[in-house]
């Protein structure tokens, strides 16, 4: 893995973004209390669906809410994240519950140093933190990892952005527009199933690998019209 340095098109510094997210820990799960982010954390999780033989890759993991939601119904599951407090969070949240088929370890969308088989990508309120560039070149990485299906659970625009809203931080998130997400899961082969809309700047994209034939769906949830 490269060392961490400060990224073109990253209003932060990887350094930055990870002690940030380090000094949350403790009280991270307490405050990711709102309807849209609990909502859209359930949507991943039950769009996810692995098989109980089939391991799970979580990007941008934090203390562990997807994975270990996952857990119990995957053969594996592989969190990575850049911030070692949400790390040990994690693994502590892990060790609670009994799990010992999940992994936490030190990974970055596009180097996520997991070189193995995985079915299925997660990723929930992670990814905004990147330019639409650095996104683009991440779906690309993921599609590299071969999974049958990605879920993507984010900050994203259906409409105009609108900063008053407290998904995002201008200052240090870069959300991208739907249609710029979904342009760069299309453009390394895969096809979007599902569309959820949990709010104007929140939603869950799920794509898949199928032959050809495969057609887009329309936006659901709320706020759809």
């Amino acid at each position: 893995m490269p060392p961490a340095s400060n990224v073109a098109g990253m209003k932060k510094t990887i350094e930055e973004h990870a002690e940030r997210f380090s000094e949350a820990a403790g009280t991270y799960d307490d405050d990711q209390d709102s309807e849209e982010y609990l909502a859209c954390a359930d949507l991943v999780v039950d769009h996810a669906g692995p098989d109980a033989d089939e391991v799970v890759l979580d990007l941008g993991t934090g203390t562990g809410a997807i994975a270990l939601a996952l857990a119990p119904s995957a053969g594996r599951v592989v969190g990575r994240d850049i911030s070692a407090g949400m790390l040990e969070a994690a693994r502590s949240k892990a060790a609670d519950a009994g799990l010992d088929n999940v992994e936490f370890g030190e990974g970055r969308f596009r180097d996520p140093d997991y070189d193995g088989q995985v079915a299925v990508v997660t990723s929930n309120f992670a990814m905004h933190h990147l330019s639409d560039e650095l996104q683009r070149e991440a779906i690309g990485v993921i599609a590299d990892l071969n999974p049958r299906r990605f879920v993507l659970g984010d900050v994203m625009f259906f409409g105009e952005p609108d900063p008053s809203e407290p998904f995002y931080d201008p200052a240090v998130d870069d959300p991208a527009t739907v249609g710029t997400l979904v342009d760069a899961l299309t453009d390394e082969g895969f096809v979007l199933v599902a569309v959820e809309r949990v709010h104007d700047q929140v939603g869950v994209l799920v794509a898949e690998r199928f032959g050809e034939g495969s057609e887009r769906v329309e936006v659901v949830g709320a706020g759809a019209e």
